[in-house]
Order: structure tokens, then C-alpha cells, then sequence
């Protein structure tokens, strides 16, 4: 039994989603403690909850300790079934926080799966389904992953209620990626969306980002205006893509209530310039939701990213309990760095 300590490093839910992931590949048990220990609400919230209950499911799992506010849980799995799953987290929990746990074993299962996830698909602290979609989708396609993911409904925090449909189509090995240089800067293109708002919000996004985009970068960028995404309450969302030669990295940001609307494009532009005026081929996001994928893939896989992040180390770590792999970094948290791991 692989025993874990949940409160290592960020000391979130990307150690158990991780461990879950790999468990469920590996047909390795494991346990784990101290599940968010030292956060405001310690143990297993709903959407966390959720990963359990859907990992277990698809992999007919034992399972001990799953219930709301356990910090320790028993994961034993059998076997992964593809096949037609519909999960709702219930709350606005993060859409694509569970598809970390649900993923890497579905891509690698001995059949094709068809997904409804219910919950936030544009919430604080999580990637939006814009950036899974545009992003990490693409970047899996080069590993031999193959796709197709759609928004039903927007789920905002706090009412949640999105709903996302991806179809996920076997894979029978992974293939290593090498994401080095990024090349030149060709693309530059994102989208404003609104909800139960006034269209000016919309408008003002994207004029903001267009001005400061032309006068800082000397670019022109394409950027689709969405006025009335249908979903369960007001939200505004700012999105914006980079594609390079050989890289393509994305920015986002949301609205909220006293929030300028140029406030929330600012975030994009920002993270946007930092990325362009860096080295590192992909942004700190892609680079820690990378990782198990880099794990599974057999021989040499490496990158380097703007931003080495506690999120990446903790990935790192928790790998290291269910693979034998050599990995090498450098780099310091906060600053760009590069990440090598080898699978024997």
C-alpha cells in the first residue's frame, strides 16, 4: 500500500487528484493523509468528493473514509471501464479539476468514453474549460491523445451549473514531448464573454486588451465577442491566446461584482506581456498539468516554462510514489525553470 502525506508542498487537491489518477493506471493502492490539512476547510470538499466517487466508479474501486471532511482515504482500484458517464459535482466545483483525476486513465483505457461533467466551468483557482479546450487539448494531440470537448452551459461561481461534453478516444502508449523553444510569436486572438450582464461589459474587455495589445506589443489581436452565454447566473470572462511556432500558451481572467471590466482584461494583458517578455516555452498552468502525462509516455520527456510553481513541485512529488522515473529541474519557485523527467 503506496502511503501518501496530503499536506506535502501546496498541500492541496492536486496531490489526491494525481495520486487518484495514477492509482487508477497503475492498479496501485494507496492511502492518503492529512487531505488539505492546512487549508481554511481541511479534508475532502464536494468537488474533491466528486473525484473519488468518479474515479472509484470507473475503475470499480474499494474505497474507505469517502465522505465530506475526511483527511484520509483508502483507494484500491480493479480495473478501468470506458464508457458513458455523467457526474455532477453539485456545487460550482471545478469542471476541470475533476477531469484531472478522470483523463490520463480514460485516455488509456480499452475503449472510447463519453463524459457529461455538471459543476463551474469558469471559477477562481481552476483552469476554465476555454483553456482545457484551447490549450491543454492541443498540446495532449501531440502526445497521441485525441479529443473533442464542448460547452453545453458557463457554470460561474457561486451557482455553478456548467455543463461540458467531451469525448475522450483511446490511446494504446503516450509519445514524449519536447517543448523547449516556443519560436516566434505568430497569433495573438482570445475571447470576451458575458452573462446577464450589460453588453458594454463585453465591449469594454475587449477594447481595453486591443489598445493596450497594439500599443505594447505592436500586434493586432482577434478577439470574438460573446454577449449571452447561456448559464445560471451573471459572469464575465476574459481569454486570450498565444500561438507561437512551436508552443501555445493562454491567459485568463473573470468578472466580479465590483470588478471594472477593464480590471478584468488588464489580467489577461498582463499575464500575456510577462509570458512574451519571458524565455520559457509554456506558462506555469500548462506546465504542472503536464506532468503525469509526461509520466506515462516512455523515454525522455522535458520543457521549459515561464514560471516554476509550488503546484509543479507538488506534481512532481506525488508522481514519484507510483512511477520509476528519473526527473531533473532547475529553476527557483517564482522564476522560469526546466522540467526533464525519463521514463525507464
Amino acid at each position: 500500500m503506496i502511503e501518501i502525506d496530503g499536506s506535502y508542498g501546496e498541500g492541496g487537491g492536486q496531490i489526491l487528484r494525481t495520486s487518484l489518477s495514477c492509482s487508477a493506471i497503475l492498479k496501485k493502492p494507496f492511502i492518503i493523509h492529512h487531505i488539505r490539512s492546512g487549508r481554511k476547510n481541511p479534508g475532502l470538499q464536494p468537488q474533491h468528493l466528486k473525484a473519488v466517487e468518479s474515479l472509484a466508479h470507473i475503475t470499480e474501486a474499494w474505497t474507505e473514509g469517502i465522505k465530506i471532511g475526511s483527511e484520509s482515504i483508502t483507494f484500491i482500484p480493479k480495473k478501468i471501464l470506458p464508457g458513458k458517464y455523467r457526474f455532477e459535482i453539485g456545487t460550482a466545483g471545478s469542471v476541470t479539476l475533476l477531469l484531472q483525476a478522470l483523463l490520463p486513465p480514460l485516455c488509456l483505457a480499452q475503449g472510447s468514453s463519453q463524459l457529461i461533467l455538471v459543476g463551474g466551468t469558469h471559477v477562481p483557482w481552476s483552469p476554465p474549460f476555454h483553456y482545457f479546450k484551447e490549450i491543454l487539448i492541443p498540446t495532449l494531440e501531440t502526445m497521441g491523445i485525441s479529443m473533442k470537448a464542448t460547452i453545453e452551459r458557463w457554470g460561474w461561481y457561486p451557482k455553478g451549473g456548467g455543463v461540458l461534453h467531451l469525448e475522450i478516444m483511446p490511446a494504446t502508449e503516450l509519445r514524449p514531448i519536447s517543448l523547449i523553444k516556443r519560436g516566434l510569436l505568430k497569433k495573438i486572438h482570445g475571447i470576451s464573454a458575458i452573462s446577464n450582464l450589460p453588453r458594454e461589459v463585453a465591449e469594454r474587455q475587449k477594447d481595453y486588451a486591443l489598445r493596450r495589445i497594439e500599443e505594447e506589443l505592436k500586434m493586432d489581436a482577434e478577439i470574438e465577442v460573446h454577449y449571452n452565454v447561456p448559464a445560471n447566473g451573471p459572469g464575465s470572462f476574459f481569454f486570450l491566446v498565444a500561438e507561437s511556432e512551436k508552443a501555445i500558451a493562454g491567459f485568463s481572467s473573470l468578472g466580479k461584482r465590483g470588478k471594472r471590466a477593464e480590471e478584468v482584461a488588464k489580467e489577461s494583458v498582463d499575464s500575456l506581456r510577462d509570458y512574451i517578455e519571458s524565455d520559457g516555452c509554456i506558462d506555469s498552468h500548462l506546465a504542472d498539468q503536464l506532468i503525469p502525462f509526461m509520466a506515462l509516455s516512455k523515454g525522455e520527456s522535458c520543457f521549459t516554462t515561464t514560471k516554476i510553481t509550488e503546484h509543479l513541485l507538488t506534481n512532481l512529488w506525488a508522481i514519484q510514489h507510483f512511477f520509476d522515473l528519473k526527473i531533473s529541474k532547475s529553476g527557483e519557485i517564482g522564476k522560469g525553470g526546466k522540467i526533464e523527467i525519463f521514463n525507464k
